[in-house]
């Protein structure tokens, strides 16, 4: 950043006292790194409000503090410093989120793609695991009647596999339940536009979308602009509000990641990315999210863009369960009866899901005030509703304990026909 220019550090960063007397100063969002700071550039980086020049920085502070030792060299250096770590309101902070490819935040780029690809393999040739899926398999099953073990059966004839619901938990802790919903979702669909339908957990908008591509370790996932306009088109104005929605979140990176994995160099694809935030206005007055408004506006808006495609197009769902313990608010650790009285809470959530009624799913977790906080709740309520499919099906389930009970959350794969 030219020393001209009036630096600017980001709204709402943290700042905590750091050892030796430093300061470190964080971005709760994650979309930049933290960075310790010196009390002196602690108090120098106070002053970044973009009103005021770098030069004329130096100057206030030699003015306020007659033994001030700082140079325009010294804060431009931090200024850059600042910049490189995504905390300032800059140019470089924009084109993270205006550019054409997206950066992902999981994963490093540079970093030898090996050891990944044997940790995702893990997740379908563990015990328990579904087994690697081979593309081709869906032309297989399609071809016979009543198909094989997967898809609902109507009268001799295949049910189509309109959605699958994911974890997005780290890859480690949601082992063999991601390649239940991947196996389940490659060998069952011949789609060449996945719409990931994800969770978001750091804006208060309603819907977000983006159009920018998602770079991973294992080459570049397009976004379909076509279809993204559509649903645009449709929809109206405010889908693209919060620039900065798409650029700290893992729900939908974790499952691009997965595609590009399975389906790179074998089957083209393209992803359209839609995070979707809280239902809790609808949960808190049991009213049915489908009432009208902006939710009945974006079932309309993917309907009429699917209906338009000219590819076959297939819904992944990104969502969790319950999220419970201390490090989720609670008051208790999560343990003992609670995990026992949770995972009874999360039956009646599967028991929903196996009836692929978006109704029946919305109903189960406002019943209890969305209490045990059920991240999916969004994504998979608004994916039953537009898709209307048959029958769903329970591919798995797991509860992750903490050792010592800071936190539970559990998770499933499933699958939906119709």
């Amino acid at each position: 950043m030219p020393t001209g220019d009036r630096p600017k550090l980001r709204d709402n960063l943290g700042a905590e006292p750091h050892e030796d007397g430093n300061f470190v100063i964080y971005d709760p969002l994650r979309i930049g790194r933290p960075v310790v700071l010196s009390p002196l550039a602690a108090e120098i980086a106070q002053r970044f409000d973009g009103d005021a020049t770098v030069p004329e920085i130096v100057a206030a502070l030699k003015a306020e503090f007659a033994n001030a030792q700082v140079s325009v060299e010294a804060v431009a250096g931090l200024v850059e410093a600042l910049d490189d770590a995504s905390l300032l309101d800059s140019p470089k902070l924009r084109a993270r989120f205006e550019g054409p490819v997206r950066t992902p935040v999981c994963f490093d780029l540079d970093a030898d793609p090996a050891p990944l690809r044997a940790q995702l393999t893990e997740l379908f040739t563990a015990p328990g695991g579904a087994g690697m899926p081979e593309v081709g398999e869906e032309k297989d099953r399609r071809d016979k009647p009543g198909g094989s073990k997967g898809e609902g059966v109507s009268k001799g004839k295949r049910d189509k596999l309109r959605a699958v619901l994911a974890p997005h938990m780290d890859y480690t802790r949601g082992n063999v339940t991601y390649g239940h919903a991947f196996a389940e979702l490659i060998r069952n669909t011949d789609a060449r536009v996945f719409v990931i339908v994800a969770t978001s957990h750091y804006s208060g908008h309603r819907f977000t979308l983006t159009r920018q591509n998602f770079a991973t370790p294992f080459g570049v996932v397009e976004t379909d602009q076509d279809y993204v306009t559509r649903i645009v088109d449709h929809y109206g104005e405010g889908l693209f509000d919060d620039p900065l929605a798409h650029v700290p979140e893992h729900s939908i990176e974790l499952e691009a990641v997965l595609l590009q994995f399975l389906l790179a160099g074998r089957r083209p694809f393209k992803i359209v990315p839609l995070l979707t935030g809280s239902l809790n206005d609808h949960v808190r007055k049991k009213s049915d999210p489908a009432s009208g408004g902006d939710l009945s506006r974006m079932v309309a808006a993917l309907r009429a863009a699917e209906a338009a495609c000219n590819e076959p197009v297939c819904y992944l769902i990104s969502g969790d369960l319950a999220h419970i313990g201390p490090k989720f608010g609670d008051k208790r650790k999560a343990e003992g009866a609670w995990l026992v009285e949770s995972r009874e809470k999360d039956a009646a959530i599967l028991k929903a899901l196996e009836s692929a009624s978006a109704s029946a799913f919305f109903n189960e977790i406002a019943s209890e005030q969305d209490r045990r906080r059920i991240c999916g709740l969004t994504p998979t309520w608004l994916t039953l509703e537009l898709t209307k499919p048959r029958v769903g099906k329970v591919l798995n389930y797991q509860q992750f304990v903490h050792p010592q009970g800071k936190e539970s959350v559990s998770f499933a794969a499933a699958a939906f026909y119709g």
